[in-house]
């Protein structure tokens, strides 16, 4: 009779985690792709933040909306892996020198200009740029940072002043 219920327990649980996967799907997604334009890497990634997700969900405890929750397990996630491959031995990546054409479109320009910039970033910064850039309000950046308002207040400052200044 134990093990019955265990399984419907189960089974509920993985239901409701599949549904918070699919209705969060995309944050997960960008998140990754926020730390790696690799296509392989970014499912690497996305695969290791379902898998820190699947490990914390019994223990979420509702402190925090579950929105907030995920966006802290994906960035931790996500920088926790960019700091192992940064310890890891470095690659020397092939490269072929091939002149594409530039985009005629100036926006397109400037996004790629943009995420260049940031991917240039520490990234702590990076993490509290891409929030801000996804319209989050400073406390919801906070929540997820760990940091106070006041604090993302001062480092949003500080971040759009350096990503200013390395346009110079």
């Amino acid at each position: 009779m134990v093990e019955s219920e265990t399984v419907k327990l189960m089974d509920k649980l993985e239901l409701e985690f599949t549904k918070m996967v699919g209705e969060n799907s995309r944050t997960i997604y960008t998140v990754c792709y926020f730390f790696s334009r690799n296509r392989e890497n970014v499912e690497d990634l996305f695969q290791e933040v379902l898998v820190n997700l699947w490990k914390g969900f019994g223990k979420f405890r509702g402190d925090s909306e579950i929105k907030t929750w995920i966006w802290r397990v994906s960035m931790n996630t996500c920088i926790n892996q960019e700091s192992k491959r940064k310890r890891s031995v470095q690659t020397v990546p092939l490269t072929f020198e091939i002149d594409l054409p530039e985009s005629q479109d100036e926006r397109e320009n400037q996004v790629r200009i943009l995420y260049e910039r940031i991917t240039g970033l520490p990234l702590f910064d990076r993490a509290i740029i891409l929030l801000w850039l996804e319209g989050m309000k400073y406390d919801e950046i906070a929540a997820i940072v760990g940091i106070t308002p006041a604090a993302v207040t001062s480092r949003l400052f500080r971040i759009k002043e350096q990503l200013k200044t390395k346009s110079r």
